[in-house]
């Protein structure tokens, strides 16, 4: 069986840190949100996605 690459080489990492990324900015209001939701939504999608890859890794690593 062919062990899982690190995380840091595969796509979803680098999409999930994208999102991540993008989300961070939207929430600290780098870009200027035009309401406070902006910012929430930011944080929620940044958060959203550090909890699906995390979740998505820890499964692949269970199977080994």
């Amino acid at each position: 069986m062919d062990t899982p690459k690190p995380g840091y080489k595969t796509t979803e990492f680098w999409l999930s840190l994208a999102a991540m990324a993008l989300g961070a900015v939207m929430a600290s209001g780098v870009v200027a949100p035009e309401t406070t939701w902006e910012r929430v939504i930011g944080l929620v999608i940044a958060g959203l996605t550090s909890l699906g890859y995390t979740g998505a890794r820890l499964k692949l690593k269970a199977k080994y």
